[in-house]
């Protein structure tokens, strides 16, 4: 009975893993690098301003993808929550509590994109003779969109943060992957994430191996699973 329940939880841990493997590809497309790709070809060049009304369908398609991207942080924190909550319940909350918060923050971010795009539309219809109202008005929605953006961007970095520091200190996955992800992870916080909160062109150089990481870990899992052996928590 003992090699059963063994047999059948380590079969549960292959299972979700696969499962959150899939998923990790998907919160990367969605949620961490299309969007992103479509809205800075709307940006290039004159600005959102002057180039989101004829590009509203790269628009709300970035909108959408960033919706579903961040849900999808939701449903990996909750797929590996049983498996989790069995080494740590306060870690496996908190992965769930900080996807929760980057979904919302992500719909205020949203929520702002589409003011630029209303506003956008409303600026080529008006003519050049409101020009300076528009770019005004672009000023301050722009401003409380950058804030909102890089608020997210410090919930999900954290979140992914927490995520490698739970594989590595419960060796779910080789820990010299975890490892590298927590690493990568960090590079993002404080490359991008910081240097924008505090003012500073953003250093995207320093996110970029968080991607071929995140892309391995994926991999790993669709093909391996969690390793589901026993809990040696790492002291870190």
């Amino acid at each position: 009975m003992s090699t059963n329940l063994v047999s059948e939880a380590h079969r549960d841990a292959t299972r979700s893993g696969r499962l959150i493997g899939v998923l990790l590809v998907i919160h990367l497309a969605a949620a961490l690098i299309v969007p992103f790709v479509l809205l800075d070809r709307v940006r290039a060049g004159a600005g959102f301003l002057a180039n989101a009304a004829g590009s509203a369908i790269e628009m709300r398609a970035a909108v959408l993808l960033l919706f579903a991207g961040s849900a999808v942080a939701i449903a990996i924190a909750i797929a590996a929550l049983p498996l989790l909550a069995r080494r740590s319940s306060a870690m496996a909350l908190w992965l769930l509590a900080l996807a929760v918060a980057g979904f919302s923050l992500q719909t205020v971010d949203n929520a702002a994109l589409l003011s630029t795009l209303s506003l956008s539309q409303e600026y080529a219809q008006a003519g050049a003779g409101k020009a300076e109202l528009f770019q005004a008005l672009n000023g301050v929605v722009g401003s409380a969109r950058k804030w909102a953006h890089y608020s997210y961007l410090l919930v999900v970095g954290s979140w992914i943060f927490l995520l490698y520091s739970v594989l590595y200190r419960f060796a779910l996955v080789p820990r010299v992957l975890a490892a590298l992800g927590l690493l990568a992870s960090l590079g993002q916080i404080g490359g991008v994430t910081m240097r924008g909160l505090f003012g500073y062109s953003p250093l995207t150089v320093l996110a970029m191996p968080l991607a071929p990481i995140h892309v391995t870990l994926a991999v790993w899992l669709m093909v391996k699973g969690f390793d589901d052996g026993p809990c040696t928590p790492a002291i870190i």
